[in-house]
């Protein structure tokens, strides 16, 4: 109540300049909170904060209850706070700075290849989508966009090849010696084949989400980039974005979200795009 107070003379007191900057100091600090929670919201991360809720609120409570020697022993673990955070979150805080670091955090779109050239790559990955799944080959494609995957690519082979779908079909036969793990292109070139990708630690994944889709969520988590999963068991293509998974595609609704998801100015698809694209493949699926 003292700081509600504390607050309440100083906007009694202030000027209407003052007044505008105090407002726009909280909006400021609200959108960050907000931001914030977006990030966290289902993560590991999550639940750490609400852990840590619960133990501020039992040094509050033993505190209060005069509970000496449990409010002596939690003190004990406040002092090595700020350390504990960053060892506790220092994946969600590099993912954070990362993602202020990309224009679309801002609410713009990049792309490092122009329209023609991006449906012309589009084209080429659908298609060899399309035949894999045909023949119930399983396959990993990363697309780069802003984020470089430069630790990814080290993990595999590095090819720098011109894209193809012939190419992309051939790589993930069975019989190719770099048919396991994941390609990763970048512009209109196959940067990189086998390459290991991280699994998603989200405790919302089900264990209905078998490793190459949890590897495909896991990359998305990191990085903006975009990534299409051929099933080897159903032959189901699927996408991956911003940690959002959508199944079940055919060659027209994939074509369509990569073209939303990669070509300029459209930005990265929304929960409306997935309800469109869900749509259309419920009115296609029906007799």
């Amino acid at each position: 109540m003292s700081l509600f107070r504390q607050l309440t003379d100083s906007f009694q007191g202030a000027e209407p300049g003052v007044w505008l900057t105090y407002l726009l100091d909280i909006l400021v600090v609200a959108y960050l909170f907000y931001r914030l929670i977006l990030m966290t919201r289902g993560t590991r991360a999550w639940q750490i904060l609400w852990g840590l809720g619960i133990f501020f609120a039992a040094v509050s409570l033993s505190e209060q209850l005069h509970l000496d020697t449990l409010s002596w022993l939690l003190q004990k673990f406040v002092y090595m706070g700020p350390v504990a955070i960053v060892i506790l979150f220092y994946p969600e805080l590099r993912h954070a700075l990362e993602e202020m670091g990309r224009l679309r955090w801002w609410g713009s779109h990049f792309s490092f290849l122009p329209g023609e050239d991006v449906t012309r790559m589009v084209d080429e990955v659908v298609k060899a989508s399309v035949d894999l799944a045909h023949r119930k080959v399983g396959a990993l494609i990363v697309v780069e966009r802003e984020t470089r995957l430069d630790d990814i690519v080290a993990t595999g082979k590095r090819m720098d090849a011109d894209l193809s779908a012939e190419l992309l079909s051939t790589i993930f036969h069975p019989g190719s010696p770099l048919h396991d793990q994941a390609v990763v292109i970048s512009g209109r070139r196959i940067v990189a084949a086998s390459c290991v990708l991280p699994l998603s630690d989200d405790p919302s994944v089900g264990l209905g989400v078998h490793t190459r889709h949890r590897a495909a969520l896991g990359v998305s988590e990191v990085s903006d980039g975009v990534v299409i999963v051929v099933s080897e068991e159903t032959g189901a293509i699927s996408v991956c974005s911003n940690g959002r998974l959508i199944r079940g595609l055919n060659k027209e609704t994939l074509r369509d979200w990569l073209l939303s998801a990669l070509q300029p100015p459209k930005p990265v698809p929304s929960r409306r795009n997935f309800n469109w694209i869900r749509s259309r493949i419920r009115a296609e699926d029906t007799p």
